[in-house]
């Protein structure tokens, strides 16, 4: 993966314990919101992410690629793919019980996708210092074990529920969840 300093763990970064709450492993997670573009389930032309965890500290998910997610003919928007990337490395955050924002996201992409591939995206934490955690994410064609396609390293921040009221609209994602942070 190529990456830049602000992706990179600072020295001091501790590798994040699995949060007492945090889902069992091989346990679903839900959506950030039913019209999120990354997972969710009413959002017409979204990613439809599905993603678990299977050991408590990674997060897994799938995303086939569908003719509204196309750049070039027949082939995945490169933007689509960081979108993928972007999302279940967001949904990675949820094992720490915090509300969490990408503050950086940079992606390495490594071979084409075509439409109707199935992705099959994994995210993990290197490290958390304060407010900042570093994460990376890898999406295989085809299989779990498949080559990998893309790549990508973030830089997450960890913010209170208010950005959210401030800058969004915290009533609607309260409407759909009854705790801070998902499961």
């Amino acid at each position: 993966m190529t990456r830049s300093p602000l992706t990179t763990p600072q020295p001091g970064a501790a590798p994040p314990a699995v949060h007492p709450e945090a889902p069992p492993p091989g346990t679903g997670l839900r959506s950030h919101y039913n019209h999120c573009f990354g997972c969710g389930a009413d959002q017409r032309h979204g990613l439809h992410l599905t993603a678990r965890t299977p050991d408590g500290s990674t997060v897994e998910a799938e995303f086939t690629v569908g003719e509204a997610h196309q750049g070039a003919p027949m082939l995945a928007h490169g933007g689509v793919l960081a979108a993928a990337m972007d999302e279940v490395i967001g949904m990675s955050v949820y094992l720490f019980r915090k509300p969490y924002v990408t503050g950086r996201l940079e992606t390495d992409y490594l071979l084409p996708v075509p439409v109707g591939t199935t992705l099959h995206l994994r995210a993990w934490c290197n490290g958390i210092a304060g407010r900042k955690a570093y994460l990376e994410a890898e999406g295989r064609i085809g299989a779990p074990g498949g080559p990998v396609a893309v790549r990508a390293a973030a830089l997450f921040i960890e913010v209170n529920m208010e950005h959210f009221a401030e800058h969004g609209d915290l009533a609607a994602i309260a409407a759909e969840h009854d705790y801070e942070v998902n499961p």
